[in-house]
């Protein structure tokens, strides 16, 4: 059996009376990693427990939203002896720049972490540039 001596306990419960708060309600965290690997943009979501059904994926207007639901390992009648993960839904929104190309995005989900692949889109690559002055040509990068 699990026991745990906790001194805040009627403190938590009279904060979720009060406030209304009980594991769907309070805000969770969802935290993030990103990074720039080549021609690409790499973010890694750590939502641990969560089946790949339920997470989401959408862009719209530049705007990455994910949603992910975790639900609550215990059924009707289960006393609850102490409840520390969070679960619910989850959602965390990224506003991305306009160089990324949003229609390609890669999205795979192992052991608790989505790692995104954002490409950066092609034209907003670096490209050679051919200047002429007079007679003679010269590439330079732009």
């Amino acid at each position: 059996m699990l026991m745990r001596t906790d001194p805040f306990r009627d403190l938590d419960r009279l904060t979720e009376q009060v406030w209304g708060w009980n594991g769907r309600s309070r805000p969770a965290s969802m935290p993030i990693d990103a990074y720039r690997r080549g021609d690409s943009f790499v973010v890694q979501f750590d939502i641990p427990g969560v089946d790949s059904e339920s997470i989401e994926l959408t862009v719209e207007q530049n705007v990455l939203t994910l949603k992910a639901e975790r639900s609550r390992p215990v059924s009707e009648g289960d006393e609850v002896i102490m409840s520390e993960r969070p679960w619910g839904t989850f959602t965390r929104q990224l506003f991305l720049g306009e160089t990324l190309d949003t229609d390609h995005i890669d999205a795979h989900y192992e052991a608790g972490v989505l790692t995104l692949k954002l490409p950066v889109a092609e034209q907003a690559k670096p490209r050679r540039v051919a200047v002429t002055s007079g007679e003679s040509r010269k590439a330079i990068d732009v």
